[in-house]
């Protein structure tokens, strides 16, 4: 676990499309079938606390999520830890106390700490952050039918790595075939296998990309699956609604347009 937050932090890492980018076009995202897309799709729980664990023992070295608070991890739709889980959590943060002037232990009501590095990103509303897919221009067809494509960039971007390298201005950059240009300062953060799941799911590379994928999802939407079922409950309503004013419209223009004009 330590060697890979090691590699992590030394790698100054960076998900920013502005980093180290060399010249070259757009990079290339793949589809996944995330179970949280779609007008009917919600996260999957267990998946979500997996993606936790990846960002936790790997990620949290130098990203933070300073915009999620901790307390939400118990919430419904999300990792919906048990609240003695969550709080146990929360505790092993430190987090700076402006009233004590000092640091403290992380409690429930507090955030997830800032990221360690200045060039390393907040990733709370990464996976909103990274379009993944595009065009065509103006007709936002592969929005439509895929989404933003955001965690899916994430994924790419993390399985993305053909293991070749580069110095550029005593700077290591490293191929991608996802990031815009191709090359990107940040070393590869996972490999597989890099941490090992509690309900002994696969840690492959693709789970553990797709995994912490669905968890910074979730990070950045929160309130996704209720904001989905007041979007479907309000279409019924309205549905409803216009069968109602259609039938009534009917009947009181009924005998008015059931006359004769001679």
């Amino acid at each position: 676990m330590f060697k890979k937050l090691a590699i992590s932090a030394v790698a100054a890492l960076t998900l920013s499309t502005g980093a180290a980018v060399a010249a070259g076009g757009a990079g290339k995202v793949k589809d996944v079938d995330f179970s949280f897309e779609g007008p009917f799709g919600s996260f999957d729980q267990n998946q979500l606390q997996r993606g936790l664990q990846v960002y936790t023992e790997v990620c949290a070295a130098c990203h933070g999520l300073k915009y999620v608070p901790l307390r939400t991890l118990s919430d419904e739709g999300g990792p919906h830890l048990p609240e003695d889980q969550m709080r146990a959590y929360a505790a092993q943060f430190e987090v700076y106390d402006e009233e004590l002037d000092e640091f403290r232990t992380a409690k429930p009501t507090d955030h997830f700490p800032e990221s360690n590095m200045e060039t390393a990103p907040d990733l709370s509303l990464m996976a909103k952050a990274r379009a993944g897919f595009s065009g065509p221009y103006g007709t936002g067809l592969n929005q439509l039918f895929k989404g933003m494509g955001g965690p899916e960039y994430i994924v790419s971007l993390l399985e993305g790595y053909t293991g070749e390298t580069k110095t550029q201005a005593g700077v290591t950059l490293y191929e991608n075939t996802a990031f815009p240009g191709g090359w990107i300062s940040m070393a590869p953060a996972l490999y597989g296998e890099d941490v090992e799941y509690a309900d002994g799911h696969s840690n492959s590379l693709k789970h553990e990309a797709e995994d912490v994928a669905a968890f910074l999802m979730w990070a950045a939407e929160p309130k996704m699956m209720a904001r989905k079922q007041a979007g479907l409950t309000g279409v019924i309503f309205l549905t409803v609604l216009t069968v109602l004013l259609y039938l009534t419209n009917k009947r009181i223009w009924a005998p008015i347009k059931g006359k004769k004009t001679s």
